[in-house]
């Protein structure tokens, strides 16, 4: 049973990556038939990470009430729900409105998984899921541009994607059993029974030791992540004179960098604890942003594919190791706010660094991204003496 929950934990980290990059492929065939701006698509963008701040700040709420399992197949059930409506919208207004449970539902099943991976799993299995995100948002680009070669339209594109999660949710219904099996699960029935856990509310999570370092953390990576796949074509082209197919190559491993990086970080987890990834990660990052600005950009397309493999362990191994120094009855609550934070960085920190970019210079994009990475490393370590860990790693395989 344990081995099969695994592998349906593995298929709904794909299914959360397949979403995640639709819009940006799909929106320069979307936005003429909708007679609106290029960059509305920021809108549409904003709604879903503002609604998958409010479900991640709810998913201690959500989870102790009702169960990780059940919040994951509502959530997936949520989100499938929304990619249809997003396949039948006819105008600009009715994404917005779908985008609501698409935030939602991406937000609660999110925070709910990453939260029971870190509580069940060893470090080594929270790094290969999060390397299947990437697997799944490698893939929802290529779904989509067959749709669009084909004829077929984006419409095509989003309601394939929803079929997929259609067909996940109904394998989480009947893995439903599954989740209460395992042996740690019947021990925090039992707890439950004997002494209900509090929900705690965000003053409360605040005011936790090493919380406003993790949070701080989540928001500093999250920006150092998405500026560089938002704005490292941008880059090489603008600053460093490549042509703009070759820099989206480029740019594009980047996000292969995280995606391998995080299959070869969880060989890794069983040699170094997770402070000590996301310490090795830090030193690979500030190696990449050495060689982006290596004179004339020769190695820039070299030091982006390193910067993705430095980023590859930090998001993971930083999920894996909250219950470890926050405590089992805090790490869902914790989990939350810090994929709270991380999409409040994704919000803000992206096109903060266009208006830079545009009213001063976009030859700073890698002085921005150091001074997001040192900053993150800085605040890491004041994290980990906060939290000194007790050695305990919960997991089941």
């Amino acid at each position: 049973m344990v081995h099969l929950l695994l592998a349906v934990i593995y298929l709904c980290f794909i299914s959360l990556g397949l979403p995640d990059s639709l819009l940006g492929s799909a929106w320069p065939s979307m936005y003429g038939q909708f007679h609106v701006p290029v960059s509305y698509a920021g809108m549409v963008s904003v709604i879903i990470a503002a609604g998958t701040v409010i479900s991640s700040l709810q998913s201690d709420r959500l989870t102790k009430a009702f169960g990780t399992s059940r919040v994951t197949v509502v959530s997936v059930a949520m989100t499938a729900l929304a990619l249809l409506g997003f396949s039948a919208s006819r105008s600009f207004w009715m994404l917005c409105l779908w985008a609501v449970p698409y935030g939602l539902g991406a937000g609660g099943v999110d925070a709910s998984l990453n939260n029971y991976v870190a509580l069940h799993y060893t470090s080594r299995h929270m790094s290969w899921l999060h390397c299947m995100w990437g697997v799944g948002a490698s893939l929802g680009p290529y779904i989509m541009g067959y749709a669009l070669v084909s004829g077929r339209g984006w419409s095509m594109g989003y309601r394939s994607i929803f079929f997929i999660q259609l067909v996940l949710t109904v394998i989480l219904i009947l893995t439903l059993p599954c989740w209460k099996k395992t042996p740690e699960d019947e021990l925090c029935v039992q707890k439950k029974e004997e002494s209900p856990q509090r929900v705690l509310t965000l003053g409360e999570i605040v005011k936790i030791p090493g919380a406003k370092e993790a949070m701080a953390t989540f928001f500093c990576y999250c920006a150092l992540e998405q500026t560089a796949g938002l704005w490292g074509s941008s880059y090489l082209v603008l600053h460093c004179g490549y042509q703009a197919e070759v820099a989206a190559r480029f740019a594009g491993l980047f996000f292969v960098g995280i995606t391998v990086g995080r299959g070869i970080s969880g060989f890794m987890t069983m040699m170094f604890d997770d402070a000590q990834m996301v310490r090795l990660g830090f030193a690979a990052a500030v190696a990449g942003i050495g060689a982006i600005v290596f004179p004339a950009g020769r190695l820039a397309p070299f030091g982006l594919i390193l910067l993705g493999l430095g980023c590859a362990p930090v998001y993971p191994c930083l999920m894996h190791a909250a219950p470890d120094y926050f405590g089992e009855d805090k790490s869902q609550a914790m989990i939350g706010v810090q994929m709270a934070s991380a999409y409040v960085g994704i919000c803000l920190m992206p096109p903060l660094f266009g208006l830079i970019a545009e009213h001063i210079s976009i030859g700073l994009f890698p002085v921005y991204q150091m001074f997001f990475l040192l900053a993150m490393g800085l605040i890491h370590e004041k994290l980990v003496r906060k939290c000194k860990k007790g050695g305990k790693q919960p997991s089941i395989v």
